[in-house]
């Protein structure tokens, strides 16, 4: 039998399977697994244990971001334009916001 504790987490935690890879996305604010409000901007971390990463990454998620601000003149398919798939996975449930990675260079 599952405990409890597991099948409702206390804190919001995704395993994620990107590019083959396999990571962990979780949050220190319980409130987001409750209170739809404190999903406007949040921090989110990510690890994936491969060796290229040395620390979790620190990700500041804008919800609310002004997308039709971005550079227009340059080709969505370009290389400028690449999103890390981290950006991507978190897309599929806050669909367009911004990731902001707090120093730490994106990796794809």
């Amino acid at each position: 039998q599952v405990c409890p504790r597991l099948r409702t987490p206390q804190l919001p935690i995704w395993l994620c399977s990107i590019t083959g890879r396999h990571g962990v996305l979780f949050g220190t604010d319980s409130l987001l697994l409750s209170d739809w409000k404190t999903e406007r901007v949040f921090h989110l971390y990510f690890y994936n244990g491969q060796q290229e990463q040395t620390k979790t990454a620190h990700l500041t998620i804008d919800t609310h971001s002004h997308h039709w601000e971005e550079d227009q003149s340059e080709d969505p398919s370009s290389p400028g334009k690449r999103h890390p798939s981290v950006e991507m996975a978190i897309r599929t449930k806050w669909a367009g916001a911004t990731v902001s990675w707090n120093g730490t260079d994106p990796f794809f």
